[in-house]
């Protein structure tokens, strides 16, 4: 005659779904500490002042990318043309550096903007996936931003958008700080403004969100060109710093960093939840990770597999905790 033992299993499992919520919520936190740990042990002048102004200015324009890019992954939806917006906000600097800074920033920007709204129409109102709108302007785009730089690197000499990406404030970086006030931006707009709930709601379910009454339409439209704006920025930023509009070369692959560092912080690809510290943190780990392979003369082909193991484990996550 059988037996059935019901003792020690259902503990093992509360200890496995424990664990599994337990890494999703905190493990990139713990891996950028222990990253930090490492490299301070073992690194020759890696928290040397230099060195970590270094890591940040290089960081920032992904940063601000992967924050956009949260709030459209929040709406259970992607942006694959943030590189290209990039590119586009780069080679439109240039042509109205004549008018100054200021006017050459805002055309930037209302580029992005335009590009976002263009993605947002698409995906709202048109009704295609959210992966082939902005597809079409990832191809697009650079072409178009090629065109209009006449396909040439362009030298910028006007200091004051040249300061953005060499001066320092209080000792940190202005494209740093930069990127720290649009992440507490997105924090603030996430958790405390109706968009923000509207924006989960629609991510979890945007039949019922519509049910409900909810603009759905607006909120989407509204998600992708903030995307869109942001990746101007970061356009703008990676221009200053490299003191040359390189429409080619500028935003190459970002969206793929932007969306690692979301899902390893946590924000799930199925949408209805948005992690914005995660996302920062997920943005320093794949940074620290990258500079830790350099200093230690990997190739930065092991860096781009171990991101995609990275990237494995944090999806294998997050759908483990939803089947429970």
């Amino acid at each position: 005659m059988k037996t059935v033992e019901t003792g020690p299993a259902p503990a093992r499992s509360v200890d496995r779904a424990a664990l599994t919520r337990y890494v999703q919520d905190y493990g990139v936190y713990a891996a950028v500490v222990a990253l930090l740990l490492f490299n301070a042990a073992f690194t020759e002048n890696f928290v040397e002042l230099g060195n970590l102004r270094t890591q940040l200015v290089q960081v920032a324009p992904v940063l601000i990318v992967a924050l956009g890019m949260a709030l459209v992954i929040g709406s259970e939806g992607i942006d694959l043309s943030v590189g290209s917006v990039m590119a586009l906000a780069a080679a439109a600097l240039p042509l109205y550096l004549g008018f100054g800074a200021v006017p050459a920033i805002a055309v930037a920007m209302l580029a992005g903007v335009v590009a976002g709204a263009l993605n947002g129409a698409l995906v709202a109102v048109v009704g295609l996936q959210p992966i082939v709108a902005t597809l079409a302007l990832l191809v697009a785009g650079r072409g178009i931003a090629l065109v209009v730089a006449d396909g040439q690197l362009k030298q910028i000499h006007n200091s004051d958008l040249l300061a953005l990406g060499s001066e320092e404030i209080l000792g940190l970086p202005v494209v740093a700080l930069i990127a720290v006030v649009l992440a507490i931006v997105v924090g603030l707009l996430v958790s405390r403004t109706v968009y923000g709930r509207q924006l989960v709601a629609i991510g979890g379910n945007r039949a019922a969100a519509r049910l409900a009454g909810l603009p759905v339409r607006r909120v989407l439209v509204v998600t992708y060109v903030l995307c869109g704006l942001f990746a101007a920025v970061a356009g703008v930023l990676a221009t200053a710093r490299l003191t040359a509009s390189d429409p080619s070369a500028i935003g190459n692959l970002i969206e793929l960093s932007a969306i690692t560092a979301v899902v390893v912080g946590g924000t799930p690809l199925n949408g209805g939840r948005i992690r914005v510290l995660g996302t920062v943190a997920g943005a320093l780990l794949m940074q620290l990770l990258r500079a830790t392979m350099i200093k230690h003369n990997l190739p930065d082909s092991t860096a781009q597999m171990v991101q995609a193991v990275i990237i494995i484990v944090a999806v294998y996550l997050a759908r483990q905790r939803r089947t429970r």
